[in-house]
């Protein structure tokens, strides 16, 4: 699933080939995906629409536009957003089409159906339940302290929590809690000051990261989780200290890294280091 170093790189990556451009023509191939509002209206409101601003919140893309309306893009565990220079058919997996007014197309494809879309006026409508952003000022030890106070929880099921801290999926949950030294099982509010210090560095050197390196790519061609808008992949699959490294050498002490689910998620980790 796309989390958000890979949701970043999008944003990143859209910019320049979005900016500017505008929507002739819509395609539905698949009701469901348009979340808010109906089909028809979707249709009708996306065409003449200027794409202006490009952002992001959490693991949804946000594609300002002219209207002042927002595009708000879930991509879930397989969602792609991909630019044609030209029209081109659409695959089993495409179920929306939106075409530009210089030829163009965007296809969003989606092998599971899991992604949605939303043109909202508010984005508050589908985010305000999002906690901090991890790079916020607003998501400082104070916020994280006050958010693990009196949580029995494992620290990795709060850290997937989307109104904890928004974009923190599976993947850098367990590289996070890793590089700061913490098993993943610990109950959230038995952490000290100091160990949540260390966590909240761990998470955002660790985004920081990701961002730098375009996110993680995992698994094989049509079923990669994440590639970019050009179908590039990501390069921080290469860093992963324990992310899908079951069995194999801890990087730091040499123990096999574990893997256990915690709260129906794979979970991995070094018992030796994350005591």
């Amino acid at each position: 699933m796309p989390e958000l170093p890979e949701v970043e790189t999008y944003v990143r990556d859209l910019t320049p080939l979005l900016h500017n451009r505008t929507v002739t023509g819509v395609t539905v191939f698949w009701p469901r995906i348009i979340a808010l509002p109906t089909v028809d209206e979707f249709i009708q409101a996306m065409i003449g629409q200027r794409f202006t601003s490009f952002g992001r919140r959490g693991k949804y893309m946000l594609l300002g536009l002219a209207s002042g309306d927002t595009l708000i893009v879930h991509l879930r565990m397989t969602g792609r957003v991909t630019v044609y220079a030209q029209p081109v058919v659409a695959d089993k997996h495409t179920h929306v089409v939106l075409d530009l007014a210089d030829g163009g197309q965007i296809h969003y494809q989606d092998s599971r159906k899991f992604g949605r879309l939303w043109l909202v006026a508010n984005t508050t409508t589908v985010l305000h339940k999002l906690g901090e952003e991890p790079f916020a000022a607003a998501f400082d030890v104070d916020y994280f302290a006050a958010k693990v106070a009196g949580r029995t929880s494992p620290i990795k099921a709060l850290l997937l929590d989307q109104a904890v801290v928004a974009g923190v999926g599976n993947i850098y949950a367990d590289e996070s809690l890793f590089r700061a030294g913490i098993h993943p099982t610990r109950a959230s509010n038995s952490l000290t000051r100091e160990e949540l210090t260390r966590l909240h560095s761990a998470i955002q050197s660790v985004l920081g990261q990701a961002i730098d390196r375009h996110g993680s790519s995992l698994g094989h061609s049509s079923i990669q989780n994440y590639t970019r808008p050009g179908g590039e992949a990501g390069e921080f699959q290469g860093e992963h200290k324990v992310f899908q490294r079951t069995g194999k050498p801890c990087m730091h002490c040499g123990q096999p890294i574990e893997r256990i689910v915690v709260t129906q998620r794979s979970t991995h980790f070094c018992s030796t280091c994350q005591r």
